[in-house]
């Protein structure tokens, strides 16, 4: 395994990202060592929160929402996935499946040995927390998620599963605001979602140079559509550091990649999203049995106009008994509510943790 470590000169000109590294690390499959960046701050002995962001972002989503948790009383702990911000992130596509991130995790979650954790986590970071609870519960007080899931499709006729490989592998091409359209229609229904959430998958795979601040930032900032354009442009004839067209966001978000090199993390792990039955499905069976008896405190957080997610709090609220009597709540947002909520959400959060003490 390849695997590569972005400079620390990439991230000299990040801006509002005041806080001081942190790095554990693991063994992958094949015994090479795999760095995992962290922050952590607040109070050693304050209890816990672990946030952990979605795709294409990095622990940069929760710089906005760290102020307010440490002032609330509590101790963040904010992971870069492999492949992601400040990690190191393997070079191939094979490298990367939802498992591998799975086990990298539980061995960087038992290296720091944290307990007594409350987890947040949204997009890919409740994806691949969720799994850690489940692997790791005696390590885990309190959940809170938002716009994620645990998805679990086994039943997904064969011929939707047919359709949506074969467009993933077809000759459409996709740009960002063509993409963006299909989602924004995303209706959650079985025979919809799978197929819109191909186009997702597709773009992201078909881009090499795969742009995660103009991705981010277009997602999580008021842009015009007209700078996103130029901002891309510029990019694809290779004058993307002389673009005026970039905001703090979109070059913060773009920092961990200083080349096409360092982007096979966030352009291969959509394709690991299981909306249609694949190497998970045994895994994703195993979690939900196990979050049907959860009894420790679950709230659900989500922003209510994200077409990815709207919904996604229904089956947890139907099944997880940790879910009864908690303040669930839909707050806007978007799909990065961290990011456009940062004060609501984190007053969410630290009322979440103190109420059930």
């Amino acid at each position: 395994m390849e695997i590569l470590r972005t400079p620390d000169e990439s991230f000299k000109n990040v801006k509002n990202y005041p806080f001081s590294p942190n790095y554990t690390i693991v063994k992958t499959h094949d015994n090479q060592d795999l760095r995992i960046h962290h922050v952590d701050e607040g109070a050693w002995d304050a209890p816990i929160i672990l946030c952990m962001h979605g795709q294409p972002v990095w622990s940069y989503l929760y710089t906005k929402m760290i102020p307010h948790l440490v002032e609330g009383g509590l101790r963040v702990i904010a992971p870069d996935l492999p492949g992601y911000g400040k990690s190191d992130k393997p070079a191939s596509r094979k490298d990367y499946s939802y498992q591998r991130q799975v086990d990298w995790m539980n061995q960087w979650l038992d290296s720091n040995d944290f307990t007594n954790v409350t987890f947040f986590g949204q997009d890919w970071g409740g994806l691949v927390g969720l799994r850690m609870i489940v692997d790791n519960p005696d390590r885990f007080d309190r959940v809170a998620i938002g716009n994620t899931g645990l998805p679990y499709n086994p039943d997904v006729p064969e011929e939707l599963v047919r359709e949506v490989k074969a467009f993933r592998e077809g000759p459409t091409k996709l740009n960002l605001f063509s993409m963006k359209k299909v989602l924004s229609k995303m209706d959650n229904s079985e025979d919809s979602s799978a197929l819109k959430f191909a186009h997702w998958q597709k773009y992201t795979w078909d881009n090499p140079d795969l742009s995660a601040g103009v991705l981010g930032s277009s997602m999580m900032e008021n842009r015009n559509g007209i700078g996103v354009a130029l901002e891309l442009f510029f990019r694809k004839i290779g004058l993307a550091k002389l673009s005026l067209f970039g905001t703090d966001l979109s070059r913060a978000l773009e920092a961990p990649f200083p080349s096409v090199d360092y982007k096979m993390g966030i352009r291969a792990m959509p394709h690991h999203v299981p909306s249609i039955p694949d190497e998970s499905l045994e895994a994703q069976k195993r979690a939900w049995e196990f979050f049907e008896k959860f009894e420790k405190p679950f709230l659900c957080v989500g922003a209510g106009d994200d077409p990815v997610t709207n919904g996604f709090e229904k089956p947890w609220l139907e099944k997880v008994p940790g879910t009864k009597g908690q303040p669930h709540a839909n707050i806007g947002g978007g799909h990065f509510l961290q990011w456009a909520r940062a004060k609501e959400l984190s007053e969410l959060l630290v009322d979440f943790v103190k109420t059930n003490q």
